[in-house]
């Protein structure tokens, strides 16, 4: 049937009219976020996937899992690849978490965190005068905690390796006589540190050379160290050669750490930090990790305001995830410190009463201040430069690991003979009650130094399930930071819709309480959301082009297929099958 010139036209007015109204509503609704938008999806594997800082160790950990490993057994082996590919943080001189939840549902948690020597002393980084002895917490022998990382990869092996060790150490030492291929990144970081490796050591170390992008650097020390563990087990590094290198050399350097030190330390099994957050399931890790129990306050502090209304990253997300945090840090400060050592009252923390009384005080029209806020009331009683990775197994077991040095490279002390870094992990205690840290985190008695006793720590790894299902397995270096760019992930997968890869890349926001300001990274928050929020009170600083966390991260899609989420911030890489 031939349609007339006049209908024609009447039908294009339609489609015109029509198309204008949808672009107009669509305009009025842009400031509000879309739950229903199409996700950006990254790099996606069909049955198993490994996500860290280095492709070389994401690599290594798929491998073993190719050879028939689970997931805890390429957690062992990625971990020491780390150690190999990525010195900055990755070690066998300092110590980490882990949260698992096996392919039927049980979870579980491992501190291996590093202990105070037992010749620790309170006041060890004070003066005569009771003022802290500037560096002496975080440069050098002084600063060093008795390492857990080897105990906790034995301990791991010895509860659910399917694999011989000797099978998943030999990956990282073929690695260290291969030799790693330098990055951008990590030249600019081996730069930027080579004065202090001449300070804490008195000497010119293995890494302290101008090395470009593209060298090759070879850990031929490493390697026979990791023989050594390979051959003689554990013991190699807390009671054989290893040990007895490493004593010698901090003893030379003027340290405190003894051999008594290393025979007594030991790895502990740990029941996680478990709660929601409106239909997830949140597994993360308890004291002393303090990043399970701030996580739980600042996502149930925001739950009854339904923050998925407000754009991402828009004033209001910004301002009430703020003032969530900037309360939990305060309770952090005082309450919080090694459970063997302190009574905490974790359950009265997450308590909906507690947390609606905290946020009583919250006013959309000004910021709080922090030196208004202290930590609440509790009736009674009941953890930067670090890395983290991800894994999910082809049997459907999870695990969350953060490990770390402390600080860059850790107490830059290099154990020569070992060819590995020791920690600063002495600095995370509260070495003067109510005086930050080299993160800026204030701390009370409940943190203060003893003998054998574990540091607070930031360190966030988690695992997120919905509706009894694995969802996410997630967590991040970034010392203070962690535990906001952890929970900002959570909140762009669930309340947003993001692809991993998606939400990882986005750009992100921290407050801890004290200093009292926002913390964003540089060009990623628009000109109008900014100026709004200093025009409520709120100090916003973006200098230093400051980078927070960098968060490696797999999410389970609807089709059960697996996708990494690789921060750009980093080298990181996710590998799988």
């Amino acid at each position: 049937m031939e349609i007339s010139k006049y209908n024609f036209m009447k039908t294009k007015l339609y489609i015109l009219v029509f198309t204008v109204l949808v672009l107009t509503i669509s305009c009025k609704n842009s400031t509000k976020y879309s739950a229903k938008k199409e996700k950006t999806i990254g790099y996606v594997a069909d049955k198993a996937l490994i996500v860290s800082a280095r492709e070389e160790a994401s690599q290594i950990g798929i491998d073993i899992l190719k050879e028939g490993g689970t997931a805890f057994d390429a957690m062992i082996a990625t971990d020491l690849a780390l150690t190999v590919a990525y010195p900055f943080a990755g070690n066998i001189g300092g110590g980490g978490f882990m949260v698992y939840r096996t392919s039927d549902g049980k979870t579980g948690a491992l501190d291996y965190r590093e202990k105070a020597p037992l010749a620790a002393t309170k006041d060890m980084y004070l003066n005569d005068a009771k003022e802290i002895i500037e560096g002496k917490s975080t440069l050098g022998a002084v600063a060093i905690g008795v390492p857990g990382t080897i105990a906790g990869l034995f301990a791991v092996h010895k509860k659910f390796g399917t694999l011989p060790f000797e099978k998943l150490i030999q990956p990282a030492i073929d690695l260290a006589n291969r030799g790693v291929v330098v990055t951008v990144k990590q030249a600019k970081r081996l730069e930027k540190y080579r004065e202090l490796f001449r300070e804490a050591n008195n000497r010119t170390i293995a890494l302290d050379k101008d090395w470009k992008a593209g060298d090759t650097i070879k850990f031929l020390a490493l390697a026979k160290t990791l023989k050594r563990i390979r051959d003689n087990g554990r013991d190699e590094f807390y009671k054989g050669q290893t040990g007895q290198e490493m004593i010698d050399y901090l003893q030379e350097l003027g340290g405190i750490i003894t051999q008594e030190d290393l025979n007594k330390y030991e790895a502990k099994w740990r029941k996680p930090i478990q709660f929601t957050y409106k239909d997830l399931t949140i597994t993360s890790m308890t004291l002393p990790s303090s990043g399970g129990i701030c996580m739980a306050q600042i996502l149930k502090s925001i739950e009854p305001y339904n923050i998925g209304q407000y754009a991402h990253n828009s004033e209001k997300y910004i301002q009430l995830l703020t003032e969530a945090e900037r309360r939990a840090y305060a309770d952090r400060s005082h309450y919080l410190g090694d459970i063997d050592f302190v009574a905490v009252p974790l359950d009265s923390l997450i308590d909906n009463n507690y947390l609606e009384k905290r946020m009583a005080s919250f006013n959309w029209n000004q910021a709080n201040k922090s030196s208004a806020i202290s930590f609440g009331k509790i009736k009674a009683y009941e953890s930067d430069e670090t890395t983290h990775y991800s894994i999910v197994d082809q049997f459907g077991n999870a695990i969350a690991v953060t490990t770390t040095l402390n600080g860059a490279y850790g107490s830059k002390v290099y154990v020569e003979k070992g060819g590995f870094f020791l920690n600063n992990e002495m600095d995370d205690f509260s070495a003067k009650p109510g005086v930050p840290n080299m993160f800026g985190l204030v701390g009370a008695e409940a943190n203060a130094i003893a003998p054998e006793k574990r540091m607070l720590s930031s360190m966030t790894p988690t695992i997120v399930e919905k509706n009894g299902k694995l969802l996410m397995v997630l967590g991040s270096p970034g010392g203070s930071t962690i535990i906001t760019s952890v929970l900002q992930n959570i909140l762009n997968v669930s309340e947003y819709n993001m692809g991993m890869q998606e939400s990882v890349s986005k750009p992100r926001f921290h407050h801890q309480w004290l200093p009292d300001v926002v913390k964003i990274e540089p060009n990623g928050f628009d000109e109008e959301t900014k100026s709004n929020l200093k025009n409520k009170g709120y100090k916003i600083d973006e200098s230093n082009s400051v980078v927070i966390g960098k968060v490696d991260a797999i999410l389970v899609l609807p089709n059960e297929k697996l996708e990494g989420g690789a921060d750009p911030r980093g080298d990181d890489a996710a590998v799988g099958f």
